[in-house]
């Protein structure tokens, strides 16, 4: 079975930093795929080229088979409008650091204004799954309240229930706890546990190491642009086989690998 999403030697610069350095990956239908690595290592980058929020300097990205940002043309490829983008993005869910709710909108209107207004669904069906959503995430109780009137933890779960509004073949999550106090972390990685649980096809780009080992189906480990190391929680954080992944972990887990 093709994978839903496929990476083939993604390659995105700045200057003349290679934040990302000829990526190969791919992610299978319901997996989860949790990425971590030090500081800079290209993780946030690897995501936001995913939802072409960066353009590449070389490589492909495809999903479901289809090629993102680009289209082909007379024997080539030519990037795609911004309307093209537009559609491939609506089938990739995105939660970010930050919750970019809209602040003058409740969190029910928060969740349907994109089912309404870019998917064409009618006001009663997106609002009908609004609030199986708001629920599902545990806000059933706040579906008229606010941004400012809801805690990060909330806020946060409320941008989660917008993403699955779309219904995405895929969810990316740039470090969707780290904007958040420590208390409110397990609030949201437990809204993520159950979708992991549901089946839903997840990148998840965290620096929560218990997480990555309890919910990953795999994880990658990244540094200087490049996955260093790729495999099931149980060879990554147990049998690391390079010397710059065991010293990240040595630094970021109790455990130190023998």
């Amino acid at each position: 079975m093709s994978p839903v999403l496929h990476l083939h030697r993604v390659t995105k610069r700045f200057g003349s930093h290679a934040a990302l350095d000829g990526v190969d990956l791919d992610v299978a239908e319901g997996e989860v795929v949790v990425v971590i690595g030090p500081s800079g290592s290209g993780k946030s980058t690897l995501v936001r080229c995913v939802h072409q929020l960066e353009s590449l300097d070389a490589g492909g990205m495809y999903l479901d088979g289809e090629l993102l940002g680009y289209a082909e043309q007379r024997g080539g490829l030519r990037p795609l409008s911004p309307k093209g983008v537009a559609a491939q993005r609506r089938r990739i869910g995105m939660v970010f650091q930050q919750f970019n709710l809209f602040p003058h909108f409740d969190a029910l209107r928060n969740v349907t204004e994109a089912p309404r207004r870019v998917h064409g669904r009618s006001a009663a069906r997106a609002h009908e799954e609004a609030v199986a959503l708001l629920e599902r995430v545990g806000l059933g109780d706040r579906l008229h309240h606010y941004p400012r009137q809801l805690s990060g933890g909330q806020q946060q779960r409320v941008a989660i229930a917008r993403a699955l509004a779309t219904r995405p073949r895929i969810l990316l999550f740039d470090e969707p706890t780290s904007a958040l106090d420590p208390e409110l972390v397990e609030e949201v990685l437990g809204v993520l546990r159950t979708l992991a649980a549901d089946g839903l096809t997840m990148v998840v780009v965290t620096h929560e190491m218990a997480f990555a080992r309890e919910v990953a189906d795999r994880v990658v480990f990244m540094e200087a642009g490049r996955v260093v190391e790729i495999g099931p929680p149980a060879q990554v954080f147990g049998n690391p086989s390079s010397e710059r992944l065991r010293a990240f972990l040595s630094r970021h887990t109790r455990e130190v690998p023998a």
